[in-house]
């Protein structure tokens, strides 16, 4: 090989002086002149302006080389045997010019043709390159699963409707790849290798996947739908006819098989009862048409039903008016008085009383703030005086299962409780007689004791329960 190699870089120096004598011969013509005797003239100094390349490694002489000789394999003999690419512009490495100093004095023979064994060494290395570019969907798992299924079938279309496999192959591509495997000696090749290194647990997970020959169906087949068969029984049959079922059948696998085969009634002592034929089959249509509509419904009273719409109607409307109203509810608002009236009843919590009006809570949770057009609250601040500097929605106050009130400020401003104030994003306890200031507007609130006394013992109750 490596004197392959040194006669083609030998005959790529040779063929970039074919114009004329290199810079290494110019050198050794002028130590010859130097050597002979001096008649008085100093010899000029011969300068170069060729352009200096960097030194080139191994494997880029290798390359070059090798570009070089199959160029120059194709020139016919006699001809002069120059290459366009080395021309005046460029210049051959120290090592070049090492090696062609050693080599002067010998005779310089044209480059031989690349040997056969080296363009068998490319060809071969290009030729996987094209065979496995479309063997990245077929894992060695699918190719030990194809094999094992096709031998025990003998069909591909059974193969293609039950096995599966790591991807959904159509059948054609199950057959194509069964051919390439089978004729194809580089596809089968990498196959069996790729197989060979699979982990032994990976291979008995495969092996149980194998289909049922027909030959194993028809030994299961003998044992009766009506027996109950055990393990031992299906070992008694592995052991009889070792021959007929696969190396890795098991007498639990055997046992599933026969269930499924008696599920779908193919044992030889079951039979599946013919559908009859002609016109005894009676489907869903059939039966549809042979009944009578005009039996099934009754007579219209028309006076009925206008009643019983008009009825629903106004139900319906009623029904939406409460819905709509159901908010008003949740709050009175009571204009306080000279009279003094109770401030509490059966159904309210508690009381958020001002100067002008006062809000009765009868729900669990109320929202506090400045109702607009677009914004529907519980409690509107404006009723009692000027809220313009208040939110729309300024607080919640809120009754816990544990009888106590809170109220959470969702505002800009703060919330003052008894003349500590509540930022926005806090909450804070309300208790009785509790003074709630909101943008200068005050207001006392009152809870009624005796209701939530009541709320805390139903509470006790169901957690005691």
């Amino acid at each position: 090989m490596e004197q392959d190699l040194h006669a083609m870089l030998d005959s790529g120096l040779m063929a970039s002086g074919t114009d004329g004598r290199s810079e290494d011969e110019e050198y050794l013509a002028g130590q010859q002149r130097s050597l002979l005797p001096s008649s008085g003239v100093v010899p000029k100094r011969r300068s170069s302006s060729r352009f200096i390349k960097r030194k080139k490694f191994d494997d880029e002489l290798v390359e070059s080389s090798l570009a070089k000789s199959t160029s120059r394999a194709k020139v016919p003999s006699g001809g002069s045997g120059i290459e366009p690419g080395r021309c005046s512009g460029s210049e051959p490495s120290s090592s070049e010019k090492k090696k062609v100093s050693k080599s002067v004095t010998t005779p310089v023979t044209p480059s031989p043709a690349p040997s056969p064994s080296l363009t068998k060494r490319i060809k071969k290395s290009k030729q996987p390159l094209q065979v496995t570019k479309d063997l990245g969907r077929w894992k060695p798992a699918d190719d030990l699963l194809l094999i094992n299924a096709v031998l025990q079938t003998n069909d591909l279309t059974v193969v293609h409707l039950g096995v599966k496999f790591s991807c959904r192959f159509t059948q054609r591509e199950i057959q194509e790849r069964w051919y390439a495997l089978l004729y194809d000696p580089v596809i089968s090749k990498l196959a069996c290798q790729a197989m060979r290194q699979l982990h032994p647990e990976a291979i008995a997970a495969i092996q149980s996947k194998v289909l049922f020959s027909k030959a194993e169906e028809q030994l299961l087949s003998v044992i009766g739908s009506t027996s109950q068969p055990t393990l031992d029984t299906f070992q008694e049959l592995l052991n009889k006819h070792p021959d007929v079922f696969y190396p890795s059948r098991t007498a639990k696998s055997l046992q599933v098989h026969w269930q499924l085969l008696k599920q779908y009634y193919l044992l030889e002592d079951q039979t599946v009862q013919p559908l009859p034929k002609g016109d005894q089959v009676l489907n869903f249509s059939d039966a549809e048409d042979l009944i009578d509509d005009s039996k099934l419904k009754e007579a219209r009273d028309e006076a009925l039903e206008h009643e019983l719409t008009v009825a629903d109607r106004r139900q319906k409307r009623e029904i939406r008016q409460l819905e709509q109203e159901l908010h008003k509810w949740q709050v009175l608002v009571d204009s306080i008085t000279g009279m003094s009236s109770p401030d509490f009843d059966n159904q309210t919590l508690a009381v958020l009383r001002g100067r002008m009006v006062r809000y009765l809570m009868r729900s669990r949770e109320i929202t506090l703030g400045r109702a607009t057009k677009d914004n529907q609250i519980d409690v509107d601040l404006s009723l009692e005086g000027p809220a313009w500097k208040i939110s729309r929605k300024q607080g919640v106050i809120k009754l816990k299962n544990n009888g106590d009130f809170f109220i959470a400020n969702e505002g800009r401003r703060p919330i003052y409780i008894d003349g500590r104030p509540v930022l926005s994003g806090s909450k804070w306890k309300l208790n009785n007689n509790s003074v709630v200031e909101i943008a200068g507007l005050r207001f006392v609130f009152l809870i009624n004791q005796d209701l939530i006394a009541l709320i805390k013992a139903e509470a006790a109750k169901i957690n005691q329960q």
